[in-house]
């Protein structure tokens, strides 16, 4: 039983990162990102749009900003992608992060180049071992924010289930 409490709080603690990770990469300059044109329409203006992709250090940021119980939900809305389905979700996962004393801190970001970036990260549990997880994010509405899929799958993991996810 212990050790199906450890996988919840492990899976709710990588869609905090991811979602505070997200939160980190909404604003600044516009990154420039020419891919090679297969046909004669004009694709750089979706691309320009992405937001820049953050540092290791601004996720972790991001990420604290996210685990926050004084931060209101509503701000941590925009760090997930489609949580507008179930608003409780990103309070949600912070008392997971806390009842279970979990920590995460992002060791690398890298932009696929595509509207995606994928976050590196080690988390740990009640003190245990870090484990490395990968946390996908996706550019939406000029911020990045934390992969529904990958949300739900973490949900999932920890025998929870989310409006988001239907």
């Amino acid at each position: 039983m212990k050790l199906q409490k450890t996988g919840r709080i492990a899976v709710a603690t990588l869609a905090i990162v991811t979602a505070l990770g997200l939160s980190a990469c909404g604003e600044g300059d516009k990154k420039e990102t020419k891919p090679k044109a297969t046909t004669s329409k004009v694709t750089a203006a979706p691309n320009t749009s992405y937001p820049p992709a953050p540092t290791a250090a601004e996720l972790n940021t991001e990420l604290q900003k996210a685990l926050d119980p004084n931060v209101p939900n509503d701000q941590k809305l925009d760090m997930m992608q489609g949580v507008s389905a179930d608003p409780s979700l990103p309070q949600r996962l912070t008392e997971a992060y806390q009842q279970n004393n979990a920590t995460i801190t992002v060791t690398g970001v890298t932009d696929l180049g595509n509207g995606t970036i994928t976050a590196d990260a080690e988390a740990s549990i009640n003190g245990g071992q870090p484990q490395v997880m990968v946390v996908p994010f996706v550019a939406e509405d000029g911020k990045w924010k934390v992969q529904k899929e990958w949300i739900c799958n973490t949900l999932s993991l920890a025998n929870q289930t989310s409006p988001a996810c239907a």
